[in-house]
């Protein structure tokens, strides 16, 4: 058991990472001096930034990059613009993508950045001046070979060729490889923008498989329709699954003989929001999560799954689009529902891992096919599907203590190999 946590230790993010490693790190026998260096990040970087607004005032945002580990390769990790950053997110995130590249074992550490903005209250000039100052402040800590960010909640391709310009004009060269999720043009890889999405589908193939659960008939709920949602939602759909729910943050929809996925991005791009698709009934957002359906995905943000709700989720399979959505006390009840938790580490690391494929591109000046990109993404899922499983079995723990482990295994490995530089 892991230790008993208060509600407000239950939702943040950084004490519910740290708990998972505590408790991963316990099982291993992790020796005590890799343990305390693993615990912490390595850097935390925070930055005011003064941005010139459209109606002529000067507002200060803040920004962070925290950068956790390097052991196995540079610092890697999406960058956040919302009124909720906050340091002991970004740290959590920075610590999760070192797992999360470790699982799937691409050779980068983990980071983190994010500004407290409500980008869509800001016009895309006040966006654009906040993103290059920002960069600016952060230009000798990042690099193709320090530290390579990529987008997340409320950035964009747009976001990441404004750092990529800002930083090629401190360096007086073009380097596209300092960031990833570009559009394609300008050195982003083909195959980028649905591979989050793309590698859910996968681990949720094999999920089936190992199980022994037919596709035919399998009810999928989305939680979040973003990026990643709403593409996992649609490769879902196309390989023969049932999308019988999403849930967004204004509201939610519900439809026992499936949603046509294809139709309801077409509305949202219309409309601007899922609220009033004809395709499917209205359903209260937040109670959706617990209808019956065979896979539960919760792509938005962390904490959606917790002690409050845990208890009433009918899922045979939840699939951790999102980072950090079940809290620690939220896993134990599922562990007694025997839910099968495919963990945001492994789920979602299809993400990082094209982004790992655009590095590879930019930095060689050649460029794969789309179905190269996808067929490379697809195998490595796969195989880290079944390492996470083998582990879980071999050692007698569930998945996500298991991915853990294992990430954990192989960063540890690489820092007593390196030594401790003093």
């Amino acid at each position: 058991m892991m230790q008993t946590l208060t509600l407000e230790q239950e939702t943040n993010p950084w004490e519910a990472q740290a708990a998972r490693f505590d408790f991963a790190a316990r099982k291993l026998n992790l020796d005590e001096g890799i343990w305390k260096v693993l615990r912490y990040p390595a850097r935390e970087i925070i930055v005011h930034i003064p941005v010139g607004m459209d109606d002529g005032s000067i507002e200060v945002f803040t920004g962070y990059r925290v950068q956790h580990s390097i052991a196995r390769g540079p610092a890697k990790g999406g960058i956040r613009y919302s009124p909720d950053v906050s340091l002991d997110e970004v740290r959590a995130l920075a610590s999760w993508m070192t797992w999360k590249c470790a699982v799937v074992n691409i050779p980068f550490g983990g980071a983190k950045g994010g500004v407290i903005c409500d980008p869509k209250k800001m016009s895309q000039g006040e966006l654009e001046r906040m993103t290059r100052r920002y960069t600016a402040e952060l230009v000798e800590f990042i690099g193709p070979e320090k530290d390579v960010p990529a987008p997340d909640m409320g950035t964009n391709e747009q976001t990441m060729a404004w750092i990529m310009d800002t930083y090629s004009m401190h360096l007086r060269q073009t380097c596209t490889a300092v960031v990833t999720g570009k559009p394609v043009n300008i050195g982003g890889s083909r195959g980028r923008r649905e591979a989050t999405g793309r590698g859910i589908s996968v681990v949720c193939d094999e999920a089936l498989k190992y199980l022994g659960m037919p596709v035919e008939g399998c009810r999928v709920i989305v939680q979040g329709f973003g990026n990643v949602g709403s593409n996992s939602a649609k490769l879902l759909a196309e390989k023969g699954y049932t999308i019988i729910g999403i849930a967004e943050y204004d509201g939610g929809l519900f439809n026992s003989k499936g949603i046509d996925v294809p139709a309801l991005i077409e509305h949202r791009s219309r409309a601007g929001t899922i609220v009033g698709f004809a395709g499917a009934e209205a359903a209260d957002k937040d109670e959706l999560i617990t209808y019956p359906c065979e896979i539960l995905i919760p792509a938005a943000t962390e904490n959606v799954v917790t002690s409050r709700n845990a208890d009433r989720l009918r899922c045979k399979i939840l699939c951790e689009g999102a980072n950090g959505p079940t809290t620690t006390v939220a896993d134990e009840i599922l562990a007694d529902k025997r839910v099968f938790i495919i963990p945001d580490i492994l789920a979602n690391a299809g993400g990082v891992t094209t982004s790992y494929f655009e590095w590879v591109q930019d930095r060689m000046g050649y460029f794969w096919t789309e179905a190269e990109v996808n067929q490379r993404l697809d195998a490595i899922m796969s195989q880290s599907f079944l390492d996470v499983v083998a582990y879980a079995t071999s050692h007698g723990v569930n998945n996500r203590i298991a991915a853990y482990m294992l990430a954990i295994d192989r960063v540890a490995y690489t820092t007593k190999q390196r030594g401790i530089y003093a």
